[in-house]
C-alpha cells in the first residue's frame, strides 16, 4: 500500500524528506577513526595527575551534557603517544557500554577504543552531533552484543542520515536544538539547586537549629539519643506515634495472579529517591486485597523500604486504596499531638536512610527488621503547631521541585519531537 506524499517530499531509505535534502553516510561527512588503550591498562606509567591531557572515560561522558569538561584521569606523555590524541573541540562519541554517546571536547583529550571521533566534518559540526543524539536509542539495535554491547566503524560507516542542502539551514536546525538543550540544562541545575535548598533547610529546621517566629517555648539545648535538640522539642519512637507498623506480602504466595487492572499493588521499586513511582506497580483483583488486609495501605500511610535500598521514604497522597510487598514496611501516624508529614520529612533525611544502612543485616540483600523501624527514634517538637509549620515549609518546597520536574518532563518531550520533525525536514525553518 502506497503512502501518499506531501507535494515538496520524496521517499529516502530513512524516510520521508524534503526534495532538495540528500541522505548521506556518516563516513562520506566526516572521518572516523577508533581510539586507542595502551597496554596493560592498569600500568600507572600511562597516568599523570599534573598532565594537560585527559583520559576519556565512558563515566566521564555519561555524567556530561553536551559538551565534556573534565575527566577523572590525565595521561601521561607515554600515555598520549599510545593512545588517540583528540584536540579541544572535536566531535567524540562511545561505543561501548553506553553507546552512541556523542560529546563534543572541550579540552584536549584521548580517546581509548571504546570511543570514535569524527574529523575534519564536512558539515556543520552541530548539526552532526545533534544528528547523532537522533541515533543514539536506535544503535543497540545495530551494535554487536558479547559482554556488552559495542559498535565498530563498519556499522557507524554506513550509517546514512537526512542532510539539508544548506549551511544556514543546518545552523538553523542546530541553534533551535541547542536552544532546547540549554533549557533543559538551565531546569536540571534549577531543580538540582532547589533539592540543595531544601536540603538545608531540612537540616535546619529538622533538628531545631532554626526555629520559626513564635514558637520556641523554652530555651537551650539538650543532648538525647539522636543528638542535640531544643529543650522544648522531644524524642520519640515510631512505635510510640504510630498504629501498629507492619508490612505487607506478595499475593502469589497464596495463589491469586496478577491482574491487568484492580488494585494498586506497591513493589519497593515504587518507593524511590525521587518518590512514588507507580511505573513500576502491578495490580491484584478484589478477592486478593481482601485476602491480603495486613498489606493495605492508604493515603496518609508513610512506607519505609526495609530491604535491598534499606530507608527509602514516600508519603501516600491520591493514591486511595492498595497493597504493597514484604519489603515495604507502612507507619501510620495516629497520634493526634503528631503531624504525619513531619514524620515524613524527618524519615525522609539522609542521615536517617545511612542510620538504617548501618543496622542492616546480610550482604547479597541488606535488610532491617519491623521491629529496628518500630524502634527508631524521631525528634520532634512538642507542640503540633510547630511541626505542621516546618512540614508546610518541607511540603511546601516538594510541591515547587515537582512542579520544575514536570516543566524539565514537558521540555524533553518537545526536544524529542523537534529532533524528529527537525532533523527530517518535516518542519522546515528557513
Amino acid at each position: 500500500m502506497s503512502v501518499e506524499l506531501k507535494p515538496g517530499y520524496k521517499q529516502t531509505e530513512v524516510g520521508v524528506i524534503p526534495e532538495d535534502w540528500e541522505v548521506k553516510a556518516l563516513g562520506d561527512l566526516s572521518d572516523i577513526y577508533r581510539g586507542a588503550s595502551p597496554r596493560p591498562i592498569d600500568s600507572p606509567i600511562w597516568f599523570d595527575e599534573k598532565s594537560q591531557i585527559g583520559w576519556v572515560r565512558i563515566s566521564d561522558v555519561t555524567k556530561s551534557k553536551r559538551r565534556l569538561q573534565e575527566t577523572t584521569q590525565r595521561l601521561s606523555e607515554i600515555g598520549v603517544r599510545h593512545s588517540r590524541f583528540v584536540p579541544k573541540g572535536s566531535l567524540i562519541m562511545s561505543i561501548c557500554a553506553t553507546v552512541g554517546r556523542p560529546v563534543i571536547t572541550d579540552i584536549d583529550v584521548c580517546i581509548h577504543d571504546g570511543f570514535v571521533v569524527f574529523e575534519r566534518p564536512r558539515i556543520l559540526q552541530d548539526f552532526l552531533y545533534h544528528s547523532l543524539k537522533a541515533l543514539e536509542s536506535g544503535w543497540s539495535k545495530s551494535g554487536q552484543t558479547g559482554s556488552q554491547m559495542n559498535l565498530n566503524t563498519g556499522i557507524i560507516n554506513p550509517t546514512r542520515i537526512p542532510l539539508p542542502p544548506t549551511k544556514a539551514e543546518q545552523e538553523a536546525i542546530a541553534g533551535a536544538l541547542s536552544d532546547a538543550d540549554a533549557l533543559i540544562e538551565s531546569l536540571e541545575q534549577l531543580i538540582a539547586k532547589k533539592r540543595h535548598i531544601k536540603q538545608g533547610a531540612m537540616q535546619e529546621l529538622l533538628t531545631g537549629k532554626k526555629r520559626l517566629p513564635g514558637f520556641q517555648v523554652k530555651p537551650g539545648y539538650k543532648q538525647t539519643e539522636i543528638g542535640v535538640i531544643p529543650e522544648d522539642w522531644i524524642c520519640e519512637s515510631l512505635e510510640s506515634m504510630s498504629a501498629f507498623i507492619t508490612k505487607g506480602s506478595t499475593p502469589t504466595t497464596y495463589g491469586y495472579k496478577w491482574e491487568q487492572s484492580g488494585i494498586l499493588f506497591l513493589r519497593s521499586e515504587c518507593v524511590s529517591e525521587k518518590g512514588l513511582d507507580l511505573t513500576q506497580s502491578m495490580f491484584i483483583s478484589t478477592a486478593a486485597h481482601a485476602s491480603l488486609r495486613r498489606s493495605e495501605v492508604c493515603d496518609g500511610d508513610i512506607l519505609v523500604t526495609i530491604t535491598g535500598n534499606v530507608g527509602r521514604v514516600v508519603y501516600l497522597s491520591g493514591v486511595g486504596c492498595a497493597n504493597l510487598n514484604q519489603h515495604i514496611a507502612r507507619v501510620r501516624v495516629t497520634s493526634i499531638q503528631t503531624d504525619r508529614r513531619y514524620v515524613y520529612h524527618f524519615l525522609s533525611q539522609p542521615s536517617v536512610q545511612r542510620n538504617f544502612n548501618t543496622i542492616t543485616t546480610g550482604q547479597a540483600y541488606p535488610q532491617i527488621s519491623l521491629k529496628q523501624v518500630r524502634e527508631a527514634l524521631v525528634r520532634l517538637p512538642s507542640t503540633k503547631a510547630e511541626q505542621t509549620a516546618i512540614a508546610t515549609i518541607l511540603s511546601d518546597m516538594d510541591t515547587e521541585i515537582a512542579a520544575l520536574e514536570t516543566q524539565l518532563a514537558k521540555t524533553r518531550a518537545l526536544k524529542q519531537g523537534m529532533m524528529h520533525n527537525l532533523l527530517t525536514g518535516k518542519i522546515r525553518l528557513l
